[in-house]
């Protein structure tokens, strides 16, 4: 039995990629028996290239299920099934990648019908999927549309089936994804460690830190540490003989404290994380006309950013939502490069900034409350987030922009008094990492509790 399945994802850094859809026939062989498809909500930007590519956008997808609201359905689907796709590699380490964010791991045999076509169609121009079907006179719709993608492969899956007469080749290309053996030392120190979030120490005999991280589930990331196979991975596997941790309760926190202990103790194999973790910048400068523009930039230290980004393309991200959530021109945000009106103002979609028809005031208006929302400089503000225990919440304490530390407080015991608080937090380093930790954790959780103190 398996299950034929094309997925659409938003795009972005590798394993931080969310699916946008799915789409999964069951296939017996001979014919479609049950299928499952679904736009899912993603709970994070989508990459603009992806946009255009799909034509799926934020819009359409916000009353989508969220993928733990289909998992089941997913399981139940390709339960004793080998997983077909093209590129079955990338479709395969997506769904794993979300199951595991939900604390569970997925596990099929799979077949990837690039390399299946390769062995029984050699010699084609191309082995996308696209242009791979048109040559062999299948009928594609919706190309990069997950149905459609999918429908596709199961075209082209049954006449590789067919082609496969000696039935050995289809048998060898099955895969398991086997994992790492686990030594029984490395057994002895994941079982000791909580399913929590917080940061993590992992030292080598004499004590010494080698690698500092953070995760919100402790235990399972240090087992993917142990049946990792890059280099890295491998001589850590080597030297470890114990991890502690520090239990945060708040990914907020766990990114600061990793953070700053990173540039404190500059463990060996965090040497790539000890540069700047940001790229990218957004920039504020007022025209010839006076309009407020926008600008996404390389990161500068002698200029003051509004916010921070991890790559251009995630600045490009954050930009295209602000102007559909702002109102804002696509030309004085600069991304639609023109001398006369932007697209925006052909559809009347925009309110004419671009060729001087709207009020300076009116427009920069909202300019500003887009760098209000997203910037906390000359601010005095507590970020309230989860604490260790249930009856717990942590605090971050911004005093006029800058970053002062953080700190645990009871529930029942009030934070709004500034000196108060300051007896509670644990003094730690401002810098550019810190603000862009910060501000991205701010744009991701929307719905994070901030106090705004006297």
């Amino acid at each position: 039995m398996y299950a034929i399945l094309d997925i659409e994802t938003t795009g972005g850094k590798y394993n931080e990629e969310g699916i946008t859809e799915i789409a999964i026939y069951k296939f017996d062989g001979h014919e479609v028996i049950d299928q499952f498809i679904s736009l899912i909500n993603p709970e994070r930007d989508i990459q603009p290239f992806v946009v255009n590519l799909t034509g799926i956008n934020s819009n359409m997808l916000r009353s989508a299920p969220k993928f733990y609201e289909v998992a089941k359905r997913i399981v139940e689907i390709t339960k004793d099934c080998i997983l077909v796709a093209h590129n079955a590699q990338f479709d395969y380490r997506i769904l794993c990648t979300e199951f595991r964010r939900l604390g569970f791991e997925y596990e099929r045999k799979s077949l990837c019908t690039v390399e299946l076509s390769k062995d029984l169609i050699p010699d084609q121009p191309s082995y996308s999927l696209g242009k791979l079907v048109r040559s062999l006179g299948i009928p594609v719709t919706d190309r990069h549309r997950a149905s459609g993608d999918a429908l596709a492969t199961v075209k082209l899956f049954k006449l590789l089936l067919a082609k496969d007469t000696t039935k050995t080749i289809i048998q060898k290309s099955v895969r398991l994804n086997p994992k790492r053996q686990l030594e029984p030392r490395h057994l002895d120190i994941i079982s000791d460690l909580p399913s929590i979030t917080g940061v993590y120490y992992i030292h080598k005999e004499d004590g010494e830190i080698i690698y500092i991280g953070k995760s919100k589930n402790i235990k399972k990331r240090i087992n993917q540490h142990f049946t990792g196979t890059n280099a890295k991975s491998k001589k850590i596997q080597a030297k470890v003989t114990s991890v502690t941790y520090e239990a945060t309760g708040s990914e907020l926190v766990a990114l600061l404290k990793e953070s700053e202990e990173i540039k404190k103790v500059k463990p060996i194999y965090n040497r790539a994380l000890r540069r700047s973790i940001f790229t990218h910048a957004l920039y504020h400068f007022k025209d010839e006309f006076g309009y407020l523009n926008l600008k996404i930039d390389v990161a500068d230290g002698r200029k003051k950013p509004i916010t921070t980004f991890s790559n251009r393309q995630s600045g490009k991200s954050f930009i295209t939502k602000a102007v559909e959530d702002f109102n804002l021109c696509q030309k004085l945000t600069g991304l639609y490069k023109t001398k006369t009106s932007c697209f925006n103002y052909e559809i009347k979609n925009c309110e004419g900034a671009c060729i001087q028809k709207e009020s300076l005031k009116s427009y920069n208006k909202r300019v500003e409350s887009l760098i209000e929302k997203n910037s906390y400089s000359n601010k005095n503000m507590i970020i309230v987030d989860r604490g260790r225990e249930v009856d717990e919440r942590s605090a971050i304490l911004i005093e006029n922009g800058v970053y002062k530390g953080l700190g645990f407080f009871n529930l029942n015991y009030q934070i709004n008094n500034l000196e108060v608080l300051e007896s509670i937090i644990t003094p730690m380093q401002n810098n550019r990492d810190t603000q862009h930790i910060i501000q991205s954790y701010l744009r991701k959780n929307k719905r994070l509790k901030t106090i705004l103190i006297d």
